[in-house]
């Protein structure tokens, strides 16, 4: 079965609000922090009782999570900010709906990540391409060999790096003369 719904401006003002709390809550945390947060809400939410579209929407909270730790990945610090932003509304337990409440006390989480995930879908697209290329990337013989191979995948995260940032520029451009915030009103 599937269920859809719509929001209207002042559900959407609403999450902005719940966001901006979150946010101003965690001000003052540095980035490990939210992340151990974050790590920490998974390990202890009921997720595994979820229903399956939060279940599904959870699951890229461990991906966010890998991204920012991926070292040769080096998410740069604006979408790291952006990436952290979620973090710090998932991990919040007194959110819009808080955490504790049987079967529905997920869902603003869910409903959040799916609205947020939307404003870094090309950060996404372009971390998975750069897990693709590095997966097959063949065994290096030898030293010279390895370096190539650092530097060959360095410059494709170079490319998608700027890739990402022309599209999420592109994006800001159309969507200019439509609704402002973090995430779109409608999608």
């Amino acid at each position: 079965m599937k269920i859809t719904f719509e929001l209207e401006p002042g559900d959407i003002d609403r999450f902005h609000e719940a966001l901006a709390r979150a946010e101003r809550r965690v001000a003052c945390a540095d980035e490990g922090d939210i992340v151990a947060a974050a790590r920490h809400s998974l390990e202890t939410l009921p997720i595994a009782s979820a229903p399956g579209y939060i279940r599904r929407r959870l699951l890229d909270v461990e991906h966010l999570i890998g991204m920012l730790e991926d070292e040769a990945w080096a998410l740069p610090q604006v979408e790291r900010a952006e990436v952290l932003r979620l973090l710090a509304y998932f991990s919040d337990p007194e959110d819009l709906i808080p955490d504790d409440v049987a079967v529905i006390g997920l869902l603003d989480d869910a409903i959040m990540l799916e609205l947020l995930m939307r404003g870094i879908r090309h950060v996404m697209g372009a971390y998975g391409e750069f897990c693709t290329a590095r997966a097959a990337q063949p065994e290096a013989e030898g030293p010279d060999a390895r370096i190539a191979m650092a530097r060959d995948l360095a410059r494709r995260r170079d490319r998608l790096h700027a890739r990402m940032r022309r599209r999420a520029v592109r994006d800001a451009v159309a969507g200019a003369a439509g609704p402002a915030g973090p995430f779109p009103l409608q999608g």
